[in-house]
C-alpha cells in the first residue's frame, strides 16, 4: 500500500493545479483495504492499479466478490462523489477472480473452470498404478499409457484470452471424455496440454483416432491438435521426470 501512497503524493496535480491529498478522517472512513484506491482517486489519478491490488487482498482475505465491489463504490461515493468507472471495477474483479480461482485450483483435484485433474493428482494416481503393477510383478510391462492432447491456443496474461482457452479446453475435455467413459483419469499437464491414463488395449489406436475426429469438430478451424500414445517408464522416477517434459508447453 505504501508504494501506492507514494505515486498518489507524487502526483498530487488536480484540474486546478493544487496539490490534494486524503484527510485522515475521510480515511478512517474508507472500507478497510480501500485506501490506496482513495489516495488514487484524492490525487487524481486512475486508480486502476490499486484497484487491482485491493481485488487480490480481499479475495485472500476471503471477502466475496460482491462485497468488494460494495467497498469499491462506497469509496468512489466518499472521495469523488460517483459511481466508479468500468475500467477501476473490471481490474477490481479480475484480480479478484484471479485470486480466487488459483486458490480454488491449489486446494482441489480438479480445474474449476475446466473440471480436468490437476498435474499433481495425475502424478498420484500414475503413483498408484505403478505400486499395483509391481504387487502384481509387472515392473517391466506396464499396463497403462499416456493419451496426449496437445491444443495450440491463443497465450498471454489477458484475462479474456485466459478464460477463452479454459473453454476451449472444457470442449476438448468434454469430447475426450465421450471417448475414454470409463475410470480413465483426464487432466491437464498445462493449460494447452491434456493427457489421459489409458489402459493399454488392442483397441488404444482405434479409440485415439475417434477421439481426434471427434476434436475436429470443436476446435479451431486453423489449429492443428497433436495426438500421440506416450509409453510410461517403469521406474516412479523416470515417470515423474516424463510428466515434467510434459507439462512444458
Amino acid at each position: 500500500m505504501g508504494l501506492f501512497a507514494t505515486m498518489s503524493r507524487r502526483s498530487t496535480a488536480t484540474a486546478g493545479g493544487k496539490s490534494q491529498e486524503m484527510s485522515e478522517r475521510l480515511r478512517q472512513k474508507l472500507p478497510a483495504r480501500f485506501e490506496a484506491v482513495g489516495e488514487a482517486l484524492s490525487a487524481g489519478s486512475e486508480a486502476h492499479a490499486a484497484c487491482a491490488v485491493v481485488g487480490r487482498d480481499l479475495a485472500r482475505d476471503g471477502v466475496d466478490l460482491s462485497e468488494a465491489l460494495h467497498g469499491l463504490r462506497t469509496t468512489f461515493a466518499l472521495v469523488v462523489g460517483r459511481e466508479p468507472d468500468f475500467e477501476s471495477t473490471r481490474s477490481l474483479g479480475i484480480a479478484w477472480s484471479d485470486e480466487t480461482l488459483g486458490y480454488l485450483h491449489e486446494v482441489s483435484c480438479e480445474n474449476p473452470l475446466t473440471g480436468l485433474a490437476t498435474l499433481a493428482h495425475i502424478r498420484g494416481r500414475l503413483a498408484e498404478i505403478q505400486r499395483g503393477a509391481e504387487s502384481r510383478g509387472h515392473v517391466g510391462d506396464p499396463t497403462h499409457a499416456l493419451v496426449v492432447v496437445d491444443v495450440p491456443l491463443l497465450t498471454g496474461g489477458d484475462h479474456e484470452v485466459r478464460l477463452g482457452s479454459a473453454l476451449v479446453m472444457a470442449q476438448v475435455a468434454s469430447q475426450v471424455r465421450l471417448v475414454f467413459e470409463g475410470e480413465e483419469s483426464v487432466g491437464e499437464a498445462s493449460p494447452s496440454r491434456l493427457l489421459v491414463i489409458a489402459e493399454r488395449t488392442d483397441n488404444l489406436g482405434n479409440r485415439v483416432s475417434t477421439l481426434r475426429d471427434y476434436l475436429a469438430e470443436v476446435t479451431p478451424p486453423d489449429s492443428v491438435v497433436r495426438i500421440w500414445i506416450e509409453g510410461l517408464p517403469a521406474g516412479a522416477a523416470a515417470t515423474s521426470t516424463l510428466l515434467d517434459e510434459l507439462a512444458r508447453t
